[in-house]
């Protein structure tokens, strides 16, 4: 088993790992829009948080040696429904040549 971690996503606030390598598959923790730079909430709306956790997870895979092609399944959490078409135009330029499964 590896942890992996980069100063270019947010650092873990509890006891777990920003994600963890096992053989191959690679497992990363939930995102919020933490900017990792100041460590503070970041984005006015859901559009601005959506970009903010992407780049995070971005920020991971590259550690890991991986890109977004490599992502098999996400989960998103959404506080308001009514930003469902905002998320889904962000998440959507960072997967442009496969779709995972995902759970919303």
């Amino acid at each position: 088993m590896q942890v992996i971690y980069t100063e270019n996503a947010p650092k873990p606030i509890g006891p777990y790992s920003q994600a963890v390598k096992y053989e191959n598959l690679i497992f990363l923790s939930g995102q919020i829009a933490i900017d990792p730079k100041t460590n503070e909430l970041a984005g006015k709306d859901a559009a601005e948080q959506t970009k903010v956790i992407m780049e995070n997870i971005k920020a991971i895979l590259e550690e890991a040696g991986l890109n977004f092609n490599h992502v098999i399944k996400t989960t998103i959490y959404l506080k308001d429904l009514n930003d469902f078409a905002k998320v889904n135009e962000v998440y959507g330029q960072y997967f442009t040549e496969h779709k995972p499964a995902r759970s919303t």
